[in-house]
């Protein structure tokens, strides 16, 4: 599963492949196993407001609801939330019987409320996140410019300080499960000196959020011996419809089609490596 490793923390532009010594050196294949030991319901959040164009950026959503359809294939139900900035976005992308939750933005109190009743009425298995802010040390959210973004984003996190099984995956520092690495990642040059404090059961940390849920799918994939990924025309499909439905490429905050500072041929090179990949390994 190394190889694996190796597509989704190329093209490193933040340097968060730096981390990788710091983490399991299989923690690609370890997460898919952690994954397949659930059954039943999986929560699945993402969504990153970008302040400075008043929008929400491309990178999350594609690989969310790319990983959501591979659960439903393997006979998982999936629920996908979200707050009132990223709603419409996400849902341009999810089919027509998808479930997608408002999660409001509201007091932490009142968050952490709503996250527990969440848990109560669905009994999920395993909570997701795949580009989510997480919460900082002085009570903030804030994105990789470390500007204050918390009155955009819905304290989703409060859902993972209160479940025991969890997956996130982030490609900056400032990403619901980077908690893990929180040390690590003040000590590294080019992240973030004030990094997430929530953590996961299992991190993925990867260039492009994206490219870590769909490296998580081709481990997934392996281990059942059937390719789950999305195809390369579907994944730029998710981009154009989410740019068209008001996302923006996330670091430039202009609406174009693209995700991280990489147009849609350069952002398809890490799916397609993953399918070339699984194709090497009979799938």
């Amino acid at each position: 599963m190394a190889e694996i490793e190796n597509i989704i923390l190329d093209k490193d532009t933040r340097n968060i492949s730096k981390l990788k010594k710091y983490i399991d050196k299989d923690f690609v294949n370890k997460s898919a196993e952690f994954l397949l030991e659930s059954k039943g319901h999986i929560f699945i959040t993402t969504g990153f407001y970008i302040v400075y164009a008043r929008a929400t950026e491309t990178d999350g959503p594609p690989g969310s609801v790319a990983l959501g359809n591979a659960l439903k294939k393997l006979g998982f139900s999936v629920t996908y939330i979200t707050d009132k900035w990223s709603y419409d976005v996400v849902d341009s992308i999810l089919q027509d019987e998808d479930e997608l939750i408002d999660f409001p933005i509201t007091s932490h109190i009142e968050s952490l409320e709503f996250g527990n009743k969440l848990i109560k009425d669905f009994s999920p298995e395993l909570l997701i996140s795949i580009e989510r802010a997480g919460l900082m040390n002085d009570g903030t959210y804030r994105n990789w410019k470390n500007e204050d973004i918390s009155e955009f984003n819905a304290k989703i996190d409060h859902l993972f300080e209160q479940f025991p099984r969890s997956i996130g995956i982030g490609d900056g520092g400032n990403e619901i499960g980077m908690g893990n690495l929180y040390n690590e990642i003040i000590e590294t040059s080019g992240l973030p000196d004030n990094p997430s404090i929530t953590t996961v059961s299992n991190l993925i940390i990867s260039s492009c959020s994206n490219w870590g849920a769909y490296g998580l799918i081709a481990a997934i994939s392996k281990i059942i011996g059937e390719n789950l990924l999305p195809s390369v025309d579907l994944s730029k499909e998710y981009i154009m419809k989410l740019v068209d439905s008001g996302a923006v490429e996330g670091m430039s905050g202009k609406k174009y089609y693209g995700v991280d500072g990489r147009d849609l041929e350069n952002d398809s090179i890490c799916l397609q490596r993953l399918h070339d990949h699984l194709k090497n390994h009979g799938l």
